[in-house]
């Protein structure tokens, strides 16, 4: 009876992240569809991407990039950033670079070409033992991820979770 008590609670917890999530993918897209139907852009846009998934960035990185393209179709001076500050992170230090080399490469085109800065975690990093000069220099190393998103939210950014879809 206890162990079955304990697969149900699990199936219900499982099941609670799992709609979560697609909660979460159908808000990035409906986020971005309200944004294209105002008349003015708004003051920028900071996507925040947080899992507990090390290759969460082979995803979501090329989703961003999909949003941005769409969003400076129509706003072509949008100011965008993103903040990555769960395990994902960890992808985009120079010993993975080629490991991650499509990461690697879509991030330092937001970054050089794209002017979208590229944030991570410095106190997540330290907390795992990694130091800020872990990290290339396309990528852009921030104190704290929630406190570097709530910085570009008092800009009048518009906050953007990505979630895998």
């Amino acid at each position: 009876m206890f162990r079955r008590q304990i697969s149900l609670q699990f199936l219900f917890i499982l099941l609670s992240y799992l709609v979560a999530g697609l909660a979460y993918a159908s808000m990035a897209d409906d986020k971005v569809q309200a944004l294209l139907g105002q008349k003015q852009a708004p003051p920028g846009v900071v996507f925040e991407i947080v899992s507990g998934d090390a290759d969460a960035l082979q995803w979501a990185i090329p989703r961003v990039q999909q949003f941005i393209n769409t969003l400076r179709k129509k706003f072509p001076a949008l100011e965008v950033a993103v903040v990555s500050h769960g395990l994902e992170q960890f992808s985009l230090q120079e010993a993975n670079a080629d490991e991650y080399s499509k990461v690697h490469e879509s991030v330092k085109a937001l970054s050089m070409q794209q002017d979208v800065p590229v944030h991570i975690c410095q106190t997540f990093a330290g907390w795992n033992g990694v130091e800020p000069e872990a990290f290339p220099e396309y990528v852009t190393v921030s104190a704290a991820g929630p406190a570097q998103i709530n910085d570009y939210i008092d800009l009048g950014y518009t906050l953007i979770k990505i979630n895998r879809k």
